[in-house]
Order: C-alpha cells, then sequence, then structure tokens
C-alpha cells in the first residue's frame, strides 16, 4: 500500500516532468527569455538594500522575546532615567568611552613613571574638540562629570601612588575591581602591591546623542592615531564600537564573491569540459552558473520589495547558492548524456527531466523547508538568513528547469547540427571518441549515447563494484563506527553562546580591547540588580523583612557572588538609619514617613519607586565574581533566576527579578540549545514525509532520514572540535545541514529504488554510476562558493565556511560511500515497476536497436505532440 502511495505521486510527477521538459525543448526561447525578465524585474529591488539593512546587534544576535528584554522593560518602568549619573544602575551598557592601559611589558602598572603617562592620556581625552566640549557632553553626578576612582584617589597626582596605601577591591566605600585589573595584594592585607592594568571610563549623558557621536567619533580618531607613550600600551573601545566594527563585516566579503564566481564558473567548466569540439558543454556550465546568479538576484529583489529585513548573515547567503545552485545542474547534464544523441532535442530533454526532475524536486523541497522551518527560532539575523536562502533556492530550481534547461535545448540544438562549441560553425563529424578542435559530434555507435566521460567510467567499472565487495562494506561499517564515536565525543564538547567580540573583525581594536578585558577584569562579574516588583510587599513588617534577608543571603552563599562585598541595599541602609536616630520602622505609618528624606540625604533615591505614598518597586545589588566564560555566563545567569524563583516560594514570598543589561545578551544560552534541537527534529520529520511521498519505497526513505541525523551529529561533533560554539551563527548552518545532508543521500536513494537492475548490489553500483560523478561536481563546487569565506576576517564567515565544509564533506561521503553500501543490505529496497517492465529481447544489430529505440521514443514521450 505505502509502495502504490509513493507511486501515485512519483509516476504522475516524472510524466509531468516529461511533458514539461518536452515543452522547453520545443520552445526555448521562450523560456529564455521570461527567465532573464523576471530576473531584470525582481533584481530592481535591490534599489532599497541600504533601507532595509538591520544590523543592530541587540536585534539580530538576541531572541526576540528574551526574558531579559520584559525584565529590562520593569526597570524602566519603575526607574526612570535619573539627572544623576550612577554608573551601577544604568537600565542600557550606557554611552562611554574606555580605555585599557597596561604596561608595554607587562609588569607592575602602578609606578609613578607609568601613572604620568595615564594622567596625560587623561588630559589628552578630556581636551577631544568637537562641536562640543567633554564638559559640555558628560554624564555628571551633583553637577561634575562622572570621575575615574583611582585618579580621584591620587588626586591626579602621579607621585601619590607611591605614597599612598590603596585597599582591593574596596577602597573607602568605591569598589575598585572594575578600574584596576591583575592585582597582587600586600601579604596578610587587603592593599595592593601591584597591579597589570587600569581602566578608564569616560561616560556621556545619553540624551545628548547628537554630540555624543561626533564626541566618541573623535575619541577613535585620537586613539587610532595614538602612539605609544614610553611606559604604557593602551587598549580602547566605545560605547559605538561593536555596531560600527559590525556593519563593516559585510563589505570585506563583497571582493570575495567575485573570486566565487570565477571559481565556480571555472570549476563547472572544466568539470564538463570534453575534448570533442561539439559535446563538450562549456557554455551549459557557464549559464549554470548564470542561472544560479539571476536566482540570487531574482529572490534577493523580491522579498527587499516586500520589506523583509537584510542582516548581515544574509551578506553569506550568496556564496552558498551560487555553489548549490550548479548542483541540480550536473544531475541534468548527467541525464542529459545518458539519452540517445539522434532523438529529437524536445525527446532528449523531455527523458533528460523525467529521470532528474523528481530528483532536483526532493532535494530543492527539503532545502527550502528546512530553511522555512529556520524561521521558528527567535533570532532575527537566523530568521533573515532562511527566508533570503530558502526563496533563492526556489528560485534556483524554477530557473534551473526554465533558463537552464533552454540553454541545455539550444546547446542540444548545436550539437544536433554537429557545430563547433565556440564558433558555431558546423565541422565534420568525428569517428571516435577523441574528438579535436576541427572534428566532433562523436558518439557510441552501439548505444547510441555520448562516450562516458573517463571519470564515470571510473565509478561504473571501478569503484561502484569495489564498493560492493563484502570486505569492503565490512570496513566501510567499521569507519562508519569510528566517525560516529568521534562525532557523538565532539558533541559532548561543544560551547554555547556568541561571544561578542567575534562580531568585529580579526585585528581590530575591538578585539584587542575584549582579550584585556579578559585577561585583567575577569575577576569580578556584573554588579546585578535585584528588582522587588510586588507592589503588596511589606518592607515594614519584621516577617518580611526576615524573608527578604534570607533572600539576600541565599544570593550572597552563590558560588558566583562575592560574599565579602555586602548587597548594595538600601533597606539595610534605612534599618541602621532608623537604629542610629532612634526611629521605630516595624510600622507602615513610621516606616514611610522618613523614608524620603532618608533616600534624598543617602543617594538611594533612583532604587526606590516610592509615589503616592506607596513603595511600587525597589531594587538592590549583588556583586558577581569570576565570569571568565562563557560557561560562567550562562551558570550566572540560570543560578541567580532559579535564586529568584525561590525567593518567590518563600514563606513571606519575595516576588523579584534579576536583570543587568548584559544579560540581554547571556539570554541566548537559555533557548540556543532547545530551539536548535526543535528545528532539527521538526526539520527531519519533514524531510522524511517528503521522502516517503516522493522515493518509492518507505524503507529507503527511512535511509534518507538517518543520513540526516547521521550528518547533523557528525557535523555537530567535528564543529566542537573545529573550535566552533552553538550560537546563533552556527544554527544557521545546522539548519543548512539538515536540508543539505538530504541532496546526496536522495539522490543516491532515488536513483537506488528506481534502477531497474535485479539484485542490490547492482542497484548500488547503477546509481554511483549514475550520479557519483555528479555528486562530486556537486560537492566541490559547493565548496568553492565559500572556500573564499575561509580568508575573510570576520568569525561569522569564517564559521560559516567551516560548517559548510563539514555539510559538505560528510553529505558527499553519506551520498557516495555510506548509503550504498547500507542500501545494498535491504534487497527490498526495489521498485515496483521491475515487475511489470516487458522482456525486450536484445538487438542483434544496428537497425533492430534503433527499430528499438523509435519504439522506446513513442512510448517514454508522454506529449502526443512530441515527434
Amino acid at each position: 500500500m505505502a509502495k502504490c502511495k509513493t507511486d501515485c505521486i512519483e509516476r504522475p510527477l516524472s510524466l509531468a516532468f516529461e511533458k514539461f521538459g518536452c515543452a522547453v525543448g520545443r520552445h526555448p526561447y521562450v523560456f529564455l527569455l521570461l527567465a532573464i525578465c523576471v530576473a531584470a524585474s525582481l533584481g530592481a529591488g535591490f534599489i532599497f538594500l541600504q533601507e532595509r539593512e538591520a544590523n543592530d546587534i541587540e536585534d539580530q544576535f538576541t531572541p526576540v522575546n528574551g526574558p531579559a528584554k520584559l525584565e529590562r522593560a520593569i526597570v524602566v518602568e519603575n526607574f526612570p532615567q535619573s539627572e544623576e549619573f550612577s554608573q551601577l544602575r544604568l537600565v542600557s551598557e550606557g554611552t562611554y568611552a574606555s580605555l585599557i592601559i597596561t604596561g608595554l611589558q607587562g609588569e607592575n602598572i602602578l609606578t609613578e613613571a607609568a601613572f604620568n603617562d595615564i594622567i596625560e592620556l587623561d588630559r589628552q581625552v578630556k581636551s577631544i574638540k568637537t562641536e562640543n566640549n567633554f564638559e559640555n557632553l558628560c554624564a555628571k553626578t551633583k553637577g561634575n562629570c562622572m570621575s575615574n576612582a583611582i585618579l580621584d584617589i591620587l588626586n591626579y597626582n602621579a607621585t601619590e601612588i607611591v605614597s599612598s596605601s590603596i585597599k582591593y577591591p574596596i577602597n573607602n566605600d568605591t569598589f575598585l575591581g572594575t578600574t584596576i585589573g591583575g592585582v597582587e595584594l600586600k601579604p596578610n592585607s587587603s592593599e595592593m602591591n601591584s597591579a597589570k592594568a587600569v581602566r578608564l571610563f569616560y561616560f556621556l549623558d545619553e540624551k545628548k546623542t547628537n554630540g555624543s557621536s561626533d564626541w566618541l567619533d573623535g575619541f577613535l580618531k585620537l586613539l587610532s592615531n595614538y602612539t605609544e607613550q614610553k611606559m604604557v600600551h593602551v587598549s580602547y573601545f566605545t560605547s559605538i564600537s561593536r555596531q560600527n566594527e559590525f556593519e563593516t563585516n559585510s563589505d570585506s566579503v563583497i571582493p570575495l564573491f567575485s573570486v566565487t564566481y570565477f571559481l565556480a564558473i571555472t570549476i563547472s567548466i572544466m568539470s564538463c569540459l570534453r575534448l570533442d569540439c561539439v559535446r563538450t558543454k562549456v557554455w551549459v556550465a557557464t549559464f549554470g552558473v548564470v542561472s544560479a546568479g539571476m536566482a540570487v538576484l531574482a529572490s534577493f529583489g523580491l522579498l527587499l520589495f516586500c520589506g523583509m529585513p537584510f542582516a548581515m548573515t544574509v551578506a553569506s547567503a550568496p556564496f552558498l547558492i551560487l555553489g548549490v545552485g550548479v548542483d541540480d545542474m550536473f544531475i541534468m547534464i548527467s541525464c542529459w548524456q545518458k539519452t540517445e544523441v539522434n532523438k529529437a532535442v524536445e525527446i532528449r530533454l523531455a527523458e533528460t527531466y523525467k529521470e532528474a526532475g523528481v530528483s532536483i524536486t526532493i532535494t530543492t523541497l527539503t532545502d527550502v523547508l528546512a530553511f522555512y522551518i529556520g524561521l521558528m527560532t527567535p533570532f532575527r539575523s537566523v530568521q533573515s538568513f532562511c527566508m533570503y536562502t530558502s526563496t533563492a533556492l526556489l528560485f534556483c530550481y524554477i530557473f534551473n528547469i526554465t533558463f537552464f534547461g533552454a540553454c541545455l535545448a539550444l546547446n542540444g540544438r548545436r550539437e544536433k547540427g554537429n557545430r563547433h562549441w565556440l564558433t558555431c560553425m558546423k565541422v565534420p563529424e568525428a569517428t571516435g571518441d577523441d574528438g579535436g578542435c576541427c572534428v566532433g559530434g562523436a558518439y557510441d555507435k552501439n548505444t547510441l549515447k555520448e562516450f562516458e566521460m573517463p571519470v564515470n567510467s571510473l565509478f561504473k567499472n571501478y569503484y561502484g563494484p569495489f564498493l560492493t565487495r563484502v570486505w569492503v562494506k565490512t570496513l566501510v561499517c567499521l569507519i562508519y563506527v569510528g566517525y560516529l564515536a568521534v562525532s557523538i565525543y565532539g558533541c559532548f564538547q561543544m560551547q554555547e553562546g556568541l561571544d561578542l567580540k567575534h562580531l568585529a573583525a580579526d585585528g581590530s581594536y575591538v578585539g584587542s580591547y575584549y582579550d584585556k578585558e579578559d585577561e585583567f577584569f575577569s575577576a569580578f562579574g556584573p554588579n546585578v540588580m535585584l528588582v522587588i516588583k510586588d507592589e503588596d510587599f511589606q518592607y515594614w513588617n519584621p516577617t518580611a523583612h526576615e524573608s527578604l534577608k534570607l533572600c539576600l543571603e541565599n544570593f550572597q552563599n552563590l558560588t558566583v557572588a562575592d560574599s565579602g562585598i555586602s548587597p548594595v541595599s538600601w533597606l539595610s541602609e534605612y534599618m541602621k538609619f532608623g537604629q542610629n536616630f532612634g526611629f521605630s520602622l516595624n510600622n507602615e505609618t513610621q516606616f514611610k514617613s522618613y523614608l524620603t528624606a532618608f533616600l534624598n540625604l543617602s543617594g538611594f533615591s533612583e532604587d526606590v519607586n516610592f509615589t503616592n505614598n506607596q513603595i511600587h518597586a525597589s531594587r538592590m545589588f549583588i556583586q558577581t565574581v569570576n565570569i571568565r566564560t562563557a560557561i560562567d555566563e550562562k551558570n550566572m545567569l540560570d543560578v541567580f533566576r532559579e535564586t529568584a524563583e525561590k525567593c518567590g516560594k518563600l514563606q513571606t514570598p519575595v516576588d523579584l527579578i534579576v536583570y543587568h543589561p548584559a544579560f540581554i545578551y547571556f539570554d541566548q544560552y537559555a533557548v540556543i540549545i532547545s530551539n536548535t534541537i526543535q528545528n532539527l527534529v521538526v526539520a527531519t520529520c519533514a524531510m522524511l514525509v517528503i521522502s516517503l511521498l516522493l522515493i518509492p519505497n518507505p524503507l529507503c526513505s527511512l535511509w534518507v532520514t538517518f543520513a540526516i541525523a547521521s550528518v547533523i551529529v557528525g557535523v555537530a561533533g567535528f564543529m566542537a572540535l573545529w573550535d566552533v560554539s552553538l550560537d546563533s551563527v552556527s544554527m544557521i548552518n545546522l539548519v543548512i545541514c539538515i536540508g543539505f545532508s538530504v541532496d546526496f543521500s536522495a539522490h543516491i536513494s532515488y536513483a537506488f529504488v528506481s534502477s531497474e537492475k535485479s539484485s542490490a548490489n547492482e542497484k548500488a553500483t547503477d546509481a554511483i554510476d549514475k550520479l557519483g560523478y555528479p555528486i562530486i561536481q556537486g560537492a566541490v563546487s559547493t565548496i568553492a562558493g565559500v572556500v573564499v569565506l575561509s580568508a575573510a576576517k570576520s568569525y561569522i564567515f569564517r564559521t560559516f565556511f567551516k560548517i559548510m565544509f563539514l555539510v559538505i564533506l560528510f553529505g558527499a561521503v553519506h551520498g557516495i560511500v555510506f548509503i550504498p553500501v547500507f542500501l545494498t543490505f535491504l534487497g527490498t529496497c526495489n521498485n515496483s515497476r521491475e515487475k511489470t517492465k516487458p522482456n525486450l529481447p536484445e538487438p542483434s544489430d544496428k537497425s533492430e536497436r534503433r527499430e528499438k529505440a523509435f519504439v522506446i521514443q513513442n512510448v517514454w514521450c508522454a506529449d502526443p505532440d512530441c515527434p
């Protein structure tokens, strides 16, 4: 019954392709011009490219509805920005410039000579001249610009560094953990003995956006031309640096596209080149690449017309499309070469479409569906890439069966007239398979088909029979077990998360700054905000107060929190205030009557939303420590949110949330694995359904699904061993993996099922004979399409190359090694058509063969108009 269902879809589809191929062969100019007109008209959408660019890092590389974004909304609502600046209480990263200053040889920075350079550098930064100077733009507290604590301690006098006793990490209630790094303390003391780095911040008023942007540009210009001082090395960064560097990344790959196009055309021509000046497929190969380029033009233009955001990740899609777009071309050329040369062009094209149509439809459907399923991801960068790539693949398919089919038909007419590939002049017919520049059009007089290329003979006469030997099958199975073992091991070594420094180009000042930050300032992590959002929480109630105290202790006892640094708590200070002045704060009236005066005097006014005699929300702060890696960031976020949930389950519940601006980016850890698995499972199931519908044997369809899972495991494992983390960038490539892991295995499986040979070994050999070389051509062309990205100075594009290389490599190996061997273990993968195939006698001479060819010609063509 299952076989009947698949045949009921597959066989009519084959006949439909046969009719369509006949129509293309009869009217090639119509399909050629129509495709060109469509591509040209839709390509006009590129005028909207600049308008549609979406390069905001937070918008593109963080989950759309991440918890931290909802938490930020709560913080913004309850704690509006104050005129008094406080770095601790920033809801965003702020607008700032920063310097990390180290010794030239990594020596102690706490010297008079080094601080002379530091103070001079600070003076130059504050003297930057734009339309507004630093004094007018700076973020202010009590009317003064926010200053740097270490310079305040020294009174901007370098000689003080020798005589001053500075404690670490807290010196006279001033936290220095983010200001001084690589600290070594004196024995049995909290005083600093030496340090390796000093960090200075220059915060600007966020409301003065225009002037701030100009000043930050001036800062970058000053530091980019800055010559090293005698004693220190300087790394620099601004709040706009990461975004600026990210936006220039896509520009760096534009020159590489021309190289890719040249490689794709060259490889396509070389793989289709023959010495026979008539049978060579130079123009066919060239226009196959042009067809892929037209697909990119039309699909991108259409989506730009429709207003689809163009993320930077989409810049890597043309490299992929150009490589993948020629795969189906190789399949069609292979099928064309197996048709009889004496038949009419439309009949040859009809047979080509009948043989190749279903196969390329399966791979296109699976590829496109895999990418459309990628739209389920919560990352906009992935959504944008998947939409553009899937649509481009769809246009690749459309242009392949129209534009490229028309080119194949026109080339067939040239061959039919025995004309030279370059001059189109008629040449004498060659008598052998050697051809030449003056004669051509040779073909096998026995089979009436083109002479096989040497590579095809290699697959048919040597590789296929070799692969089906018993000892070779055993060896292949052992190799596969080893591959699977290494892949599974690699999966357990996978790291999560996108390091923000990877969004900048290699060698960028941004990367240098992040490296120094990781090296010297990772001892202390973010100061996390705890927001009590329960309007009914009774702060004055001793029981509620004890619950809150217990909650804070739970946070303080976390391994990622610094137990030596007390939480910044307005409530604790208020209780001390009450005790010192003899106020009883255990009843609501007393508690609220003194609260406003306390908040204004103590500097905690920004931490309590106290309006209309009601505390709507309040916040406190916990200092974290040792947040050095992405895993540390993930664990910190998890334990803080888990502890917040536990606080809500105390006897007197404390309803609170945790927040820090960095949590916006840390949220990716919460969804990346689950979302990737979800996409992989859904897409794999969809691939199985398509395979079951179009491959006329359900068991062989299961082998295709098995190949998908196997390639996914391999790519995931080996990418971890190749230092690629699981993030929104590599998630794109795993989505790709689903689609392209189907391609080669589906082609081979369909060829195996459709083969009219009797034994499983013969079927496998026949499938390899038909598709071995096209698979190699497709793999090489696809890798050539992305190989130039390995030279890109961007992590995003290099990661794209690494994973695409693994996807194509493992997909091709599964297609021409593993799957053919595994299919031979199942003698049940037979096509039902074989049972009803008539036993035709072998012809005894050429005239009988021609007669038989005429009969088959009329049977194969479903269109009664075909000659």
